[in-house]
């Protein structure tokens, strides 16, 4: 989560939806919302009586979370009793299991909690645009808890958007030179921008980074004073291994020079050549993406975005392969958690 887009979603704000209550013993314990009709992201879950317990109704019904999941790719919890970082890493571990640890880093970010996170430590004025956690990286979450402790005063929304429904509008033409060609990240570090290596790496021998490199498919090569640069090369369409759908999943328009805000990008192209920018993004044979692509691209992402405004103690869990989130600039305080967890292994690398 390490870029901004200057341009507005034009995202509609949150509205419910028809309310229906689902039926069986243990769902009828809850209700749904839709947000729209026929706009199924995300689904909203409330309690549908009072004092329900949601760590035992979570872990109860993993198989009706993972259902919804699939289907509608976001899943919105409200109104549930959870004041607590204590809680919400309860609920995660009641809802899917073990939370993950931040690994491969891309944003500046702390622990508040074991294994859960602030989601970016950018300033209030930044918007980050949309993009899918760790798509660059072998080994992923599939899916992210987003848990609000304190919503900003204005602004601060977690924009999301369906990756199935993004890959369907992306001109044909684009899909088929990035299924041939995939993406490359490429990455410079210790030049005074972004996060340090060993922050990335979690790590400050240089043997232990190669190494996982080795292990990760990604190249490294080390540069004059302990400055580092690395390139991964992935496919930039992904199939969804409990669906079997297709998903635009990549960071290539995240991470791409051109995604950021206009005095951003011209400060660092005054500053770096472009091989040198912390962060860019190429086709995956190295040759450079063209502006309109990278515009049409922008596009499509935008043209789905979804956007509700936090209340305290929602929880929002995210299918990290079926739908991107981003986050909107804010004023006044704002406390937004993430955890991760479900990790997967990609195969087609």
């Amino acid at each position: 989560m390490s870029t901004t887009d200057q341009s507005r979603t034009g995202a509609p704000a949150f509205r419910a939806g028809p309310r229906r209550t689902i039926g069986g013993a243990q769902e009828s314990l809850i209700r749904e919302d839709l947000l729209r009709p026929g706009q199924e992201l995300p689904l909203v879950i409330r309690p549908a009586v009072a004092g329900l317990d949601p760590l035992a109704w979570a872990s109860g019904n993993r198989e009706l979370i993972e259902g919804r999941l699939r289907k509608h790719g976001a899943i919105l919890f409200r109104g549930f009793p959870i004041p607590t970082v204590e809680t919400f890493h309860a609920f995660v571990e009641a809802a899917v299991g073990e939370l993950m640890e931040y690994r491969e880093r891309s944003s500046p970010r702390h622990e508040e909690g074991e294994r859960v996170y602030t989601s970016t430590d950018y300033p209030a004025d930044q918007r980050i645009f949309l993009h899918n956690e760790h798509s660059y990286a072998r080994r992923f979450p599939l899916k992210l808890f987003f848990f609000c402790l304190t919503p900003a005063e204005e602004g601060g929304q977690t924009p999301i958007a369906d990756t199935r429904r993004i890959f369907q509008r992306v001109d044909p033409a684009i899909r088929d030179r990035f299924a041939e060609k995939g993406w490359r990240y490429v990455r410079n570090f210790g030049d005074g921008f972004g996060l340090p290596w060993q922050t990335v790496f979690q790590t400050s021998d240089p043997r232990e980074v190669e190494e996982y490199c080795a292990r990760n498919g990604i190249e490294c090569e080390w540069k004059p004073g302990n400055r580092l640069r690395t390139w991964q090369t992935r496919p930039a369409i992904a199939v969804h291994p409990r669906t079997g759908e297709e998903t635009w999943f990549n960071h290539a328009t995240f991470f791409h020079v051109t995604t950021l805000p206009r005095e951003m990008r011209e400060a660092l192209l005054a500053d770096f050549a472009e091989g040198d920018l912390p962060n860019n993004t190429y086709y995956g044979d190295g040759s450079p993406i063209e502006p309109e692509t990278m515009e049409a691209l922008r596009a499509a992402y935008q043209a789905e975005t979804v956007m509700f405004d936090w209340e305290a103690g929602d929880v929002l869990l995210v299918d990290n392969m079926l739908a991107s989130h981003a986050r909107e600039s804010f004023r006044g305080p704002r406390r937004v958690l993430v955890a991760m967890a479900d990790p997967y292994e990609r195969t087609d690398l």
